[in-house]
């Protein structure tokens, strides 16, 4: 077998035929042409100036997204009802995609290719819609005949004049806002300016009711169920329609507010970049000038469809509203300071085409998260464009190299692959139709991008779909009748070169004597290069390529504060190298200076500072490393971990505005509090920080948030009474304030009536959300008070049931006695959860009862009247199915996105020699949907694109104390030592 070395110049020997990928075309420059006459197919044409080639993709349609239940819809604007929900005659079991906007949207597709078939230009364009095995739903398909040039054209026309996966926004709305005072009908200005938007936005808007709980966990003896208080505005359409129809929105509910409107324009470039790393600047800005800022989506330049009839958002338009125009003008002045005080770094950086594309389609959701991480902006060119450069620009070098690494690690979950048929039977060649029939097929089946030219099969996406095209291309009769070659292209960071190939290429060397292929490194950049997996059998390339992933760089990176380094490394390094020698393990540590130098901002302070680097195929002892070394380090600066926390949109203005007092509560813990962006709509507030820290984080942080319950009683005198007496004014309600830290009033509503027309009391208990699990104890102390003085209490609504005490109660209803006695279901009327039930005893057993004052940390207002609909504002977008489709070899990577040095490059080694296995030496992976479970041999399911984790990190960094050392490998005498590891030092 030929050594590596030996072969870097193999694939300039192969044919021409054997290339991966078409250089790209000018797509500037089309000249019309004349179609031929009727009868003759312009793709057959002798004399055509190129060889035609046969491109086939899939038409990312939501056509999984639902309607709302029509039960739940209070109004709905021109013609929503109709496309959004079935007809009345459908039956029960009729798909998703029948809808008739999912089937409208498909018969456009037809019309618009059918059109591009029949036009001046030599270009054929066919739709298929099929429901294939390995695929759950409908998979839309068109496939282009014609010349190079005109089939990346006409892709780009399709996907830019088609409005790819739809997407529902929800905005939640107080009810007050939309029902006028009798409750009896709507607002009459709500329902035309909700009509005015989804004209301008081109959407389909549903105003829909509270959202009822259900009747198991909701209802109480008078059989009233329990309910959400909010409305909420549904916004179904395209990503780019349905995000600018969701700001118009929430702007106008800050105008039903009594706030103003105004705005400004800035450069869509400088937006990411002003707001600062996590949106700190911007944040800063709306808690001293008490205003809210909208920006715009960032992908703005990416997309270019816009419905008929609509309009789309300018790009550099940032709203602004707030309490007074002189708050608005501030924030304006601010932002201008801003933006005068930015210096811009700019880098460009080149990636393929086709896996910009894949990027755009499945990625965005990674590529926001790196651009709010660090504080960058990321221009792409359009989609489909055929253009390779992408540009990146911030306040900082660092940033914008972490950055690039970071784009350039989501590349590597792509590949690209090619199957080039050598001889063939001229007379068993398939004809065009089969040609676009086979390809079909192929893409519907594996989500990948397949071109058809010169008996060439070139196939484009992620990895575990490019694997399945190849499974399906295996099993086509002319192909395996022929004589053909595979080769499969792997993208990888450089430092990761000696890693993959081990000590003199050994790892290579072994996989290609094992498995029969050729293994190439080739196009060397400034980031990446490129693993090149080359056999003339489908078997062995399967094979070999599953080697290579198990030799892929599987790495988790977590936090340490930097004064246990010395500690975990131990002297000479000896800790470090028996936990690295134990596990097969590679670690490495970076600390301030590392990063970039001390004093910079807090940011850093808790960035991943250690990583640990292993095979794929050692993988699962990644996080027994990470235990090990977390063992060593104090409780108080333990695992780093987030808790969400789930507070109403529209008081996290209030508590921005005391942000002093959350910088004290940040270092007073070690926390950092991470409030959603304003344009987000949601309620929910992550707090992130050591795993025993977060706990008491959170709680002082709810103790800053206001909540109230209201328990309505049937009025009698005796209660009356009792409530007017000095006993309950002088002595029970200063208890309830010190026992269980809850204030209770005595108020009278006219409008609250029992069931037969008498009157009632109320009464309102106040709490700051860290106390809410009091409430429930402090109504029953309340109760046992009443029923010591005679009086007996009828409770009209908002009575709190207590959660279930065992898991034998709901068979005792089978148990006809009289000594058991069943806790009946009863719902509650508060404003901040339906009801209790698992959940709620799910989070009594928490960390948290040991840290609530009394009773239990479960928030009242998360298990009586969360806000559940904001789970749906901002999840089902353009990139949904976020971890639901990781691919196989992505999974095996647990890596955070954020690298520790982006200037240096100290994975520069060989990685870390297993133990070979004398049985099985190389563990065989399967090549099919990447589940990793024994049922891998079935056929997959394969999911819609979404989010990935990259495969390698990006986490360049140098070795902080140099005498961390490296695990020992076959060529190396010295096994470290191998003493004890003593408890941690005070």
């Amino acid at each position: 077998m030929n050594k590596l070395a030996n072969m870097r110049h193999w694939s300039e020997r192969m044919g021409p035929g054997f290339g991966m990928s078409r250089p790209n075309m000018n797509m500037t420059a089309i000249t019309p042409q004349h179609k031929p006459v009727h009868g003759s197919s312009p793709i057959l044409s002798p004399t055509s100036a190129e060889t035609p080639i046969h491109y086939s993709f899939n038409v990312p349609f939501a056509s999984d997204l639902a309607g709302p239940n029509v039960e739940d819809i209070l109004y709905a604007t021109v013609g929503a009802v109709e496309r959004w929900t079935h007809p009345a005659d459908a039956p029960d079991d009729v798909p998703i995609y029948e809808l008739p906007v999912h089937a409208q949207n498909v018969t456009n597709l037809r019309k618009l290719c059918k059109d591009l078939t029949s036009g001046p230009l030599p270009i054929e364009a066919y739709v298929k819609s099929s429901e294939p095995k390995r695929v759950k739903g409908q998979v839309t398909n068109v496939c282009l005949s014609g010349s190079p040039e005109l089939v990346h054209k006409s892709r780009e026309t399709i996907l830019n004049d088609t409005p790819l996966a739809l997407r529902c926004a929800v905005v939640d709305v107080e009810g007050d806002l939309v029902i006028d005072t009798a409750q009896t009908a709507l607002k009459s200005h709500v329902v035309e300016h909700l009509d005015q938007i989804a004209a301008f936005c081109g959407v389909d808007v549903f105003l829909l009711g509270p959202k009822f709980a259900s009747l198991v966990d909701g209802q109480n003896a008078n059989g009233d169920a329990g309910r959400d208080q909010r409305f909420r505005v549904a916004i179904y359409g395209d990503m780019e329609s349905a995000e600018h129809a969701k700001t118009r929105v929430l702007i106008f509910i800050d105008r039903l507010l009594g706030r103003v409107v105004d705005g400004t324009m800035l450069e869509l470039s400088l937006h990411t970049v002003v707001c600062g790393r996590s949106r700190k600047n911007i944040k800063l800005i709306e808690s001293t000038t008490n205003t809210a800022i909208y920006f715009p989506p960032p992908f703005s330049q990416v997309y270019r469809y816009c419905p008929a009839g609509a309009q789309r958002r300018n790009p550099e338009e940032i709203f602004i509203t707030g309490d007074t125009a002189q708050n608005i003008a501030l924030a304006k002045q601010k932002i201008h300071e801003l933006v005068t005080r930015t210096r811009i770094f700019m880098k460009d950086a080149i990636v393929s085409a086709a896996k910009i594309d894949s990027i755009l389609l499945s990625r965005l959701d990674k590529v926001r998260k790196i651009m709010e991480t660090n504080g960058t902006f990321i221009q792409f060119p359009a989609l489909a464009s055929q253009r390779s450069m992408i540009r990146i620009q911030g306040v900082e070098g660092l940033h914008v190299e972490r950055t690039v690494r970071d784009v350039m690690s989501l590349t590597g979950q792509f590949y690209s692959a090619s199957w080039w048929i050598q001889q063939a039977d001229t007379s068993r060649l398939p004809s065009p139709n089969d040609i676009r029939t086979m390809l079909s097929d192929i893409c519907a089946n594996s989500d990948a991008d397949v071109s058809f030219d010169k008996l060439t099969f070139t196939i484009t996406g992620s990895d575990d779909a490019v694997k399945a095209a190849l499974m399906v291309i295996s099993e086509i009769r002319f192909v395996t009748r022929s004589q053909y070659q595979i080769r499969v292209k792997i993208e990888l960071a450089n430092e990761h070169k000696e890693f993959v190939s081990g000590k003199k290429n050994g790892k290579i060397n072994k996989i290609m004597g094992q498995s029969s292929v050729q293994i190439i490194f080739d196009g060397f950049n400034e980031y990446n290069f490129n693993i090149d997996v080359c056999g003339a059998n489908y078997e062995a390339m399967k094979s070999g390529l599953s080697l290579v992933e198990q030799e892929m760089p599987a790495s988790i990176s977590f936090h340490v504060p930097d004064q246990y380094h010395k500690r975990i490394i131990g002297i000479g390094g000896q800790h470090i190298q028996r936990i690295m020698k134990k596990h097969s393990v590679f670690v490495k540590f970076s600390n301030a200076m590392d990063r970039g130098g001390v004093g910079r901002e807090d940011d850093d302070i808790k960035v991943d500072n250690v990583i640990c680097r292993t095979p794929a195929r050692n993988a699962q002892n990644l996080e027994l490393v990470k235990s090990e070394i977390l063992d060593m380090v104090d409780r108080v600066d333990s695992e780093f971990t987030s808790q969400t926390v789930n507070v109403d949109r529209l008081y996290h203005r209030q508590l921005i505005a005391r942000l002093s007092q959350l910088e004290e509560l940040e270092k007073k813990w070690n926390c950092k509090i991470i409030f959603p962006s304003t344009e987000t709509a949601s309620d929910d507030v992550t707090i992130s920080g050591p795993e025993w820290q977060v706990p008491h984080c959170v709680d002082e942080f709810l103790g800053m948030v206001p909540d109230n319950h209201e328990l309505v009683l049937a009025s009698t005198p005796e209660l009356i009474k009792f409530l007017e007496s000095a006993q309950f004014t002088n002595d029970l309600v200063p208890k309830l304030k010190a026992q269980y830290v809850v204030e209770v009033q005595v108020t009278e509503d006219a409008n609250e009536l029992t069931e037969d027309g008498k009157p009632t009391v109320t009464l309102l208990w106040t709490f700051t959300r860290n106390n809410a699990g009091g409430v429930r104890d402090a109504i029953d102390f309340l109760h046992s008070n009443l029923a010591a003085a005679g009086i007996e209490a009828t409770t009209v609504k908002g009575a709190i049931p207590r959660p279930k005490s065992d898991s034998f109660e709901e068979s005792l209803q089978y148990f006809d006695s009289k000594l058991l006695q069943h806790a009946p279901h009863v719902s509650t009327d508060s404003p901040t959860k339906a009801s209790f039930g698992e959940e709620v005893a799910r989070e009594r057993s928490t960390i948290f009862d040991k840290l609530r004052k009394p009773g239990s940390m479960s928030s009242i207002s998360s298990f009586l009247d969360r806000r559940k609909n904001s789970s749906h504002s901002p999840a089902g977008s353009f990139f949904k199915n976020g971890s639901s489709n990781v691919s196989k070899s992505s999974l095996i990577s647990i890596e955070s996105t954020r690298s520790f040095n982006a200037d240096r490059n100290p994975w520069n080694d060989s990685g870390v020699n297993l133990p070979d296995d004398d049985t099985t030496p190389w563990p065989t992976r399967h090549f099919g949907n990447g589940s990793g479970s024994s049922n891998d041999h079935k056929p997959s399911q394969l999911q819609h694109p979404g989010d990935a984790t990259p495969k390698h990190t990006v986490r360049a960094s140098i070795d902080s104390g140099r005498d961390s050392g490296r695990p020992s490998t076959s060529h190396s005498t010295n096994s470290g030592y191998p003493g004890p590891i003593g408890p941690p030092r005070s």
